[in-house]
């Protein structure tokens, strides 16, 4: 894995060797460079979680990370991204953390044409609509440390599902590894591609008998052009397919509840509920920065720049 951009490859022992790693790290654990490592974290859309465990994971694996501002950057000049990578290459980064509203951007960068000479690892903080690769592998260590499984876990995936490269990543590798998948949420950001992953039932039937609800973020800013937007009301989605103080009453006793963030309070989550006993909000950002160090290893370790101290 000299590049780490999705999740279409990850079998059941590769996600766990990468639970155990995170594990690792989230004990104290450090890794051996074989000499100074540079990474740069381009994100051309905003972001909080992601962009700052990202770096925090960087620092924890003792990488020199260099700051890069696109707004200040000579992409405002029409400048491509393979060529911003270029420069970045020439200059001496290893890694590139990126972040952009294109789906897939990173095909060209990890199978440059014969007459290209990119060599620098990608890592996907997620591709407009496409993938979020890291969101999802904290995500399975905050169920695996919860269960210690995935096969046989019933598993609800509720809100905005079409636009949501986390929902989209998830049901794909939770699916794999075994568990039951449910989807909830309004019927217009649903799509009948999802069904070769699970079933489509109503919120209300589901919240007694799932193990884990994974809310999703209503993302407006994907709307444009949705005419479900123009009418959109916070106060009837919380009501209809939110998580509300009488729903999370009838959760089973283990059940989880987990959101990727940001949070719309008291729309997908009802407010005094986000830091509550079932939920696992906090922990999941807590996790991130573990497996983005594991995530980060893998790729180092297979560009020859460091890995296990063990």
């Amino acid at each position: 894995m000299k590049h780490f951009v999705s999740v279409d490859n990850l079998d059941e022992t590769k996600v766990l060797e990468l639970i155990k790693r995170a594990q690792y790290f989230k004990n104290g654990g450090q890794i051996n460079l074989n000499r100074a490592v540079y990474c740069v974290n381009m994100f051309f859309e905003d972001s909080t979680r992601t962009h700052t465990s990202f770096e925090m994971a960087e620092r924890k694996l003792g990488l020199n990370v260099l700051s890069f501002d696109p707004k200040q950057s000579s992409v405002n000049k029409g400048e491509t991204l393979y060529d911003t990578l270029l420069t970045m290459d020439a200059l001496g980064v290893d890694l590139a953390v990126i972040r952009h509203a294109e789906n897939e951007y990173y095909q060209e960068l990890i199978t440059p044409s014969a007459d290209k000479t990119l060599d620098i690892g990608i890592l996907n903080g997620g591709d407009g609509s496409g993938q979020h690769p890291s969101q999802c592998l904290l995500d399975l260590l905050t169920i695996y440390e919860e269960f210690g499984k995935f096969a046989g876990l019933k598993i609800a995936i509720v809100g905005d599902i079409t636009n949501s490269r986390v929902a989209k990543s998830n049901m794909e590798l939770l699916h794999r590894l075994g568990a039951k998948l449910f989807f909830s949420g309004p019927k217009y950001w649903y799509s009948e591609a999802f069904e070769r992953y699970g079933e489509y039932r109503p919120l209300d039937e589901l919240v007694a008998e799932i193990d884990v609800l994974m809310l999703l973020r209503v993302q407006h800013e994907r709307h444009q052009g949705d005419q479900n937007e123009l009418v959109f009301s916070p106060t009837k989605y919380h009501q209809e397919f939110g998580l509300t103080k009488e729903r999370y009453q009838k959760l089973k006793a283990d059940a989880i509840i987990m959101h990727p963030g940001p949070i719309n309070r008291d729309v997908e989550f009802a407010s005094e509920l986000v830091e509550s006993k079932k939920s696992r909000f906090k922990a999941q950002m807590q996790n991130g920065v573990f497996m983005r160090m594991a995530m980060l290893e893998q790729v180092l370790k297979d560009r020859g720049l460091g890995g296990e101290n063990k």
